[in-house]
């Protein structure tokens, strides 16, 4: 189907007896201050294409650059074009040369396809390298298109440099370049925006032109907002382009032109645009760059956000921000009036505070509420000279460079599930033996929220030593207060806590006793007694009911000897069966443990 339709469309270009497809020419690059421009360049025609008897197309050629002392270069772009598809890897001064861009133009006549192209290179750094001096471009090679095109005599090569230089002593001008590739006949319109004419004094316009031919001059005119333009003897009005350079007051640049012309009479202070027209009745024309030179005054403020504070839970958010006015000629006024927004609804106007210099900045700060029909999730815009309706107060030399827009996240404090306190039996001076590895799931409401385990505020706060092992904690005293920090990855945290206490578990009491030094059951332990029921008594009674030993949480272990009553030598008494009685004095036991224990030795 594709092919098809491309079929058709060749089918449809072949039946017009004449069409042109190209690129618009448009603003590509503005200069604000003390600068001014030159062209060099030069054609690869031996002579007009239209008294070739043989016809031949150069691979080479030069021009000089020669600016004054002072002249400083900013900028410089080479242009380069031919008959054909085109030629994009050329030399200039030896060194290889890949196109930025390229623009592309095809001429439809009696069902001939003409192809033309033009390519552009930035060469700033290799011209401020160079300065002035001869400069060849050589290797463009249009060769294999020579033959067809000369059947329509459009059969040239050739390429031109434009030059954009600053000088402390030129006036303050705003400087345009504007490209593509537009052609006639029978006419072209051009409109040049973002033009800002203060003072049309040594107002000038630069055209580079292919493909005009001096011997053609059929209504050939050039025209400024309305009004013809031309610069005779060496570009008449009916004639504009007729291979001529006006800067060497050359007329052999064949089959290419390099003029500038004054406008001073052709615009009028206050405008912001010009119309261009170019008509040929006969004569095929291809504009490849204009450049114009107006005398300009302006300030050019643009605002950046530098950052947004913001704090959790909060609807105010505080902004630095930047107004700058770069690339400008004049001085932006103090009070020009900022315009926030938050999705694009109007929140508040603010105003500069000082005058901003040519290439100055002001950096401020404000703090805005944003209302809460604003989702938390939107955009905030800083808009410079606009007020609340929308307006600006200043002229200046860009009115679309005002805004700066930024997304926000209003940060929000993480939810959460309330957690039991944990109670474990005591272990001794209410230390205790804890998991809540499971609180980890049970605390939070939002799946992606981290959490972590801490033994202090402080440390939750600042999310430093944190627990590691929740599955066997010890807590070394009791009650003790575990905090949970929950982070949502938005910069905020939340932190609620659970209590660890510990209670006294009953006692397990081993009744057999050996004490012969094995380390095995040589004391009669109590496990859970000692230092957990700090008030405890022991008793122990022989089978006669007679009180043999008694001790408390500051005794040792009884070990078979006897420390009240009847004793044998060294206190040992025999082996046999004994009755215990161990008062726990303890609130949630009342009632002694008693019961019978061995001993053997």
């Amino acid at each position: 189907m594709k092919q098809l339709i491309q079929n058709a469309l060749i089918a449809s270009l072949l039946l017009i007896t004449s069409a042109i497809f190209g690129q618009d020419v448009s603003l590509f690059q503005q200069f604000n201050g003390k600068y001014d421009f030159v062209f060099i360049g030069n054609t690869l025609n031996p002579i007009e294409n239209s008294f070739q008897t043989t016809p031949a197309v150069l691979t080479s050629s030069s021009a000089q650059l020669s600016l004054n002392t002072n002249d400083e270069i900013e900028k410089a772009y080479l242009y380069w074009a031919g008959c054909g598809t085109g030629d994009f890897e050329v030399k200039l001064n030896g060194q290889i040369i890949r196109p930025d861009r390229t623009f592309s133009l095809q001429r439809v006549v009696s069902n001939l396809v003409f192809d033309y192209f033009s390519a552009f290179k930035d060469i700033t750094n290799q011209v401020q390298a160079s300065g002035n001096g001869t400069y060849t471009l050589s290797d463009l090679d249009v060769s294999s298109f020579i033959d067809f095109h000369s059947q329509r005599s459009t059969n040239f090569a050739g390429w031109a440099i434009i030059v954009v230089y600053k000088n402390p002593n030129l006036s303050l001008n705003q400087l345009n370049v504007y490209d593509g590739m537009q052609a006639v006949p029978d006419e072209v319109n051009i409109t040049l925006n973002s033009l800002n004419v203060i003072d049309n004094n040594d107002a000038k316009i630069g055209f580079l032109a292919w493909e005009g031919d001096s011997g053609i001059a059929v209504n050939e005119t050039l025209r400024i907002n309305g009004s013809p333009i031309g610069n005779p003897p060496l570009n008449p009005v009916n004639n504009a382009f007729n291979g001529t350079n006006s800067l060497t007051n050359s007329n052999l640049l064949y089959n290419m032109d390099l003029d500038v012309y004054p406008i001073q009479n052709n615009i009028s202070v206050g405008d912001t645009s010009a119309q261009i027209q170019l008509t040929s009745s006969q004569d095929f024309v291809m504009i490849n760059a204009i450049v114009t030179k107006l005398n300009s005054q302006l300030p050019d403020a643009i605002i950046g956000i530098n950052s947004i504070d913001k704090q959790c839970d909060s609807r105010a958010i505080t902004i630095s921000y930047r107004v700058t006015n770069p690339n400008s000629t004049a001085i932006l006024p103090s009070n020009t009036p900022i315009s926030i927004y938050a999705n694009d609804v109007y929140l508040r106007t603010i105003n500069t505070q000082t005058s901003i210099p040519i290439d100055g900045e002001e950096i401020g700060v404000v703090t805005v509420v944003i209302p809460n029909s604003i989702p938390n999730n939107f955009n905030i815009k800083l808009a410079v000279d606009e007020t609340e309706t929308g307006t600006g107060i200043v002229p200046e030399i860009n009115e679309i460079n005002n805004k700066s827009v930024s997304p926000v996240v209003l940060s929000r404090s993480p939810s959460f599930q309330f957690v039991p306190n944990l109670e474990s039996c005591n272990l001794g001076n209410s230390k205790g033996l804890f998991n809540f590895s499971d609180y980890e799931g049970l605390v939070k409401t939002i799946i992606s929220d981290r959490v972590g385990f801490f033994e202090s505020l402080s440390n939750a706060q600042n999310n430093i030593n944190q627990i590691l092992n929740t599955t066997n904690y010890i807590a070394l005293t009791t009650p003790k207060t575990i905090f949970i920090r929950l982070d949502n990855g938005e910069g905020c945290y939340s932190v609620t806590s659970f209590v660890l206490t510990t209670k006294n578990c009953p006692p397990i009491v081993n009744n057999f006793v050996s004490p012969d030094n094995d380390g095995f059951n040589d004391t009669f332990h109590i496990e859970g007694l000692k230092d957990i029921f700090l008030n405890h008594k022991i008793s122990i009674y022989n089978r006669w009911g007679q009180l043999v030993w008694t001790g408390d949480n500051n005794s040792n272990e009884w070990d078979g000897f006897a420390n009240n009553g009847f004793v044998m030598k060294e206190n040992q008494i025999p082996s046999g069966t004994y009755y215990y009685l161990i008062e726990l004095n303890d609130n949630d036991y009342s009632e002694p443990l008693t019961g019978y224990l061995y001993l053997t030795k």
